[in-house]
């Protein structure tokens, strides 16, 4: 059994994004894996004003959201991000986090296995390459992390679009692959 986070970045309700992580998360279930799903929306994450505090310290000078969530990323096995795509990027949100996790740095992880779930309006083939390489930046700094697979899902734009896309069942078959 492994443990596994899922961290659905979108903060807009009915997001396309937001239904292929409680896939995955099912998925993962599914395979006998401990599964915690967590939701950017309602969390307070500020912003990283790169004071480097964290470096000595191992902790940020904010109090929000961000000391919990980044414990739970430390101890769990896989870490899967989902992210709408916007403007062929990251969410805000997504990278606003990956910032304030800067604290992970020096500190021992457990993860090994990080999975990628996006989603855009767009359906071309290059629409997520540059949230995949954001995310990659990402895991390069976690030398014993690998980027297990990306699962795209284009041509969805408007809340609960994707309901009943294929995409839909690939989530949950690559979760119960964790």
């Amino acid at each position: 059994m492994k443990k596994v986070v899922v961290l659905s970045t979108s903060l807009r309700p009915g997001s396309n994004s937001h239904a292929l992580a409680e896939k995955f998360a099912e998925g993962a279930k599914a395979a006998g894996n401990e599964v915690e799903l967590i939701s950017l929306r309602g969390k307070e994450i500020k912003f990283c004003i790169g004071c480097l505090s964290c470096q000595k310290t191992g902790a940020c000078v904010f109090k929000d959201d961000v000391p919990a969530i980044m414990d739970r990323v430390l101890n769990a096995d896989v870490v899967c991000w989902a992210t709408p795509i916007y403007y062929y990027e990251m969410s805000g949100q997504m990278k606003t986090l990956i910032d304030r996790m800067n604290a992970m740095y020096p500190k021992d992880y457990r993860f090994r296995e990080v999975y990628l779930l996006t989603t855009a309006a767009e359906d071309e083939k290059e629409t997520p390459l540059r949230a995949e390489s954001g995310l990659q930046g990402w895991i390069d700094c976690f030398e014993k992390a690998t980027l297990k697979a990306h699962l795209f899902c284009g041509g969805v734009n408007g809340p609960k679009e994707i309901a009943g896309n294929p995409k839909l069942q690939a989530a949950f078959d690559l979760g119960k692959t964790v």
